[in-house]
């Protein structure tokens, strides 16, 4: 076992990396040069540093600004007057991990921040009052997992929030004085997944899960009891959503997919029972709506296929959002923050080759006012733009997936397929430190959204049912047969990238189709679906219903039969190529066991393996110190294997707690190029 210490500065580790043994021997870094020149190389912290500002939002009243930047290096809050933010002060403190997010309070003085315990979910809220600097700890500090619930500008200073200190498995809702913590149960929650509240802190709606996988939301009638309301079928529950229940109680608005493929937009008469459509697109499901803050009405309801699309329901805001379209240009604009009189609106504009951008709107001025930028950094630098691609699998689904070429004229090079998480979540289009930096070091890099993806409708996540290891992996391969067949890359060189699902995908990889990748990185990734399903954390007990749906129920023969055969530790003996593990101890949805016992059992058979492990991290890595480390790490694992380019590891292991638990052997530095 090999253990960074000592001296963080340099890392010569002895023993050249190799896995000869297996059939492979290591390309020549020489091969397959670029025809043009290639760039300089970027140095790995300008992508995976903390950004310089990220989160920026508006208060209610309009008059200020928040976002959280770096103190000390550590990231907190700022707060700063809107026409002043060469004033900007922090109002957070923290000294060891970084404020994990924020939220305005309506009286546009107290902001709510959010911390947790190296990783492990349970977030603790507090608030700070922005004048005086006063900081207040509104949830319990440790063990509990804490979220906001509901804001009104009814009661400006107080707060609905909801956390599980009574029972892991259920959130109960607390009515919480952000000025002084004041803190009294209004819901005590026994059966439910999540409770909706009105802007009179009213429980107006609640949702359950059922084991079979469906779903059922009921409404709250006037004697205290519940009364159903819809039915979710399990086809429809990850594509239908309650938006808002508008002051007044007549009318509620909801994403809904039954009776159609794609989730659109309704109003529900709560009176009659009559519904009005709303919003739909014919490409993907509505996944977002912005509202007015009056009225919890929808403005406009966005949508996402290749791109962000935004579809506008208030005629009043048609001008303002072409005045925005404008300003993106070729980017894609999402609201982060709105004035409670709707008069000014806090923007992020999103650019696949440059730094994000922050943008106050004035509706007012109908005019856009550039704030801050995310990495000003990158203002320097060449970035490759993400190129939107339709790959067919070979069943005829199509995958809306993204290419970042290193060079106009690259082909037939090394590529990385870098598979997303979930599985039900979805890669999309806009700046991304990852392709950036790979296409930096001479790789091709493609994102696919598989099937079981969310986003492109119920069918398209349905499709992926049963599919881990099966279908879903067959698009992956569809993916890079499709980018040799287009020249893209050299079918000798390709490596694979994923994180939790992507990570299980990046062990299926290796034992399913051992001969297709030339090395593979799998990040706290589920090596056992048995052991996964058994350890899921308290509060995800409301989802096993789901899961035995879309992957397989254990608790029966057919059910843990399938379990086994597609999980990658039972086909240890198939890997034959270069496998590098990451793994965060405190992960509690990937737990550090479905690393360990993927390793163990390559150990067991002599099969080489890089694992490390950090002991400050749970399903993530939150510090910058341990992502420039991870990174660094991968970069040489990647150059050795693949052949592309690196940067030295320099100081990149300082501060981190990066922990080598086997494989320091095989970890070298290839020649810099």
């Amino acid at each position: 076992m090999f253990h960074v210490g000592i001296d963080r500065r340099r890392l010569i580790l002895g023993g050249a990396a190799t896995w000869a043994g297996l059939g492979w021997l290591a390309p020549q870094l020489a091969r397959g040069a670029a025809a043009t020149t290639p760039p300089r190389i970027v140095p790995r912290s300008l992508f995976f540093e903390d950004a310089e500002r990220s989160g920026l939002s508006i208060s209610a009243d309009g008059t200020k600004l928040a976002w959280i930047a770096p103190l000390d290096g550590i990231p907190n809050v700022w707060v700063a007057p809107i026409e002043a933010i060469g004033e900007a002060k922090p109002v957070t403190r923290a000294t060891d991990r970084a404020v994990s997010g924020y939220d305005w309070a309506w009286n546009s003085r107290h902001i709510i921040f959010y911390r947790d315990h190296n990783g492990d979910e349970n977030l603790c809220a507090a608030s700070v009052d922005t004048e005086t600097s006063a900081t207040v700890t509104l949830t319990p500090e440790r063990g509990v997992k804490a979220a906001l619930s509901t804001r009104s500008r009814l009661r400006p200073t107080e707060i609905l929030f909801t956390h599980n200190a009574r029972d892991k498995r259920y959130d109960d809702t607390y009515l919480i004085d952000i000025r002084t913590g004041a803190s009294s149960l209004v819901f005590e929650n026994r059966e439910f997944e999540s409770v909706q509240f009105d802007t009179a802190f009213n429980p107006r709606f609640a949702q359950r899960m059922r084991q079979d996988g469906s779903a059922e939301i009921v409404q709250r009638t006037k004697e205290g009891g519940w009364a159903h309301f819809i039915e979710i079928l399990h086809e429809d529950n990850l594509t239908t959503s309650i938006v808002s229940v508008p002051p007044g109680g007549e009318t509620v608005f909801l994403i809904d997919s039954h009776g159609r493929d794609k989730g659109a937009l309704y109003e529900h008469h709560l009176g009659n029972g009559r519904r009005e459509l709303l919003a739909e697109d014919h490409e993907a499901d509505i996944t977002a709506v912005l509202l007015h803050p009056d009225t919890e009405r929808p403005i406009a309801a966005l949508a996402e296929a290749a791109k962000v699309r935004w579809h506008v329901l208030d005629p009043d805001f048609h001008d303002d959002f072409a005045n925005l379209e404008r300003h993106a240009g070729r980017g894609q604009f999402t609201f982060t923050g709105r004035s409670s009189d709707a008069t000014r609106f806090s923007v992020f504009v999103d650019r696949d080759d440059a730094s994000g951008e922050f943008v106050l709107y004035d509706r007012r001025r109908k005019e856009s006012r550039s704030l801050l930028r995310t990495r000003p950094k990158l203002d320097m630098l060449e970035l490759r733009p993400m190129e939107p691609v339709v790959i067919p699998a070979r069943d005829g689904l199509k995958l809306h997936a993204y290419l970042t070429l290193p060079s106009d004229d690259f082909r037939n090079g090394p590529l990385m397929l870098l598979v997303h998480g979930g599985p039900w979540s979805r890669d999309g289009w806009g700046y991304d430190g990852e392709h950036q930096w790979l296409a930096n070091r001479g790789y091709a890099v493609l994102s696919v959204n598989f099937r079981g993806s969310t986003g492109f409708g119920k069918a398209f996540i349905s499709a992926g049912d049963h599919e881990w290891g099966g279908r879903m992996h067959d698009d992956l391969i569809d993916a890079v047969e499709w980018a040799v067949t287009a020249g893209y890359a050299d079918p000798t060189r390709i490596g694979l990238k994923g994180a939790s699902y992507g990570g299980y995908a990046a062990l299926t990889a290796a034992t399913k189709t051992p001969e297709v990748f030339a090395c593979i990185v799998d990040i706290f990734g589920i090596s056992n679906l048995t052991t996964f399903m058994s350890s899921i954390p308290p509060y995800w007990e409301h989802y096993l219903g789901d899961f035995k749906r879309r992957i397989a129920d254990p608790a029966t023969e057919e059910g843990l039969a399938w379990l086994r055969e597609r999980s990658p530790l039972h086909h240890v003996d198939r890997i034959k190529r270069p496998l590098l593990i990451a793994q965060g101890m405190n992960d509690v949805r990937v737990v550090p066991a479905e690393s360990e016992q993927m390793v163990r059992a390559m150990q067991e058979r002599r099969i080489p393996v890089i694992y490390v492990t950090f002991a400050d991290e749970g399903h993530g890595f939150d510090r910058q110190e341990n992502r420039l480390a991870l990174n660094a790490v991968i970069e040489q694992f990647l150059a050795r294997h693949l052949g592309g380019r690196s940067e030295p590891i320099g100081d990149a292991l300082v501060g981190s707690s990066l922990k080598v638990e086997v494989g320091g052997d095989l970890m070298s530095s290839p020649t810099v190029k």
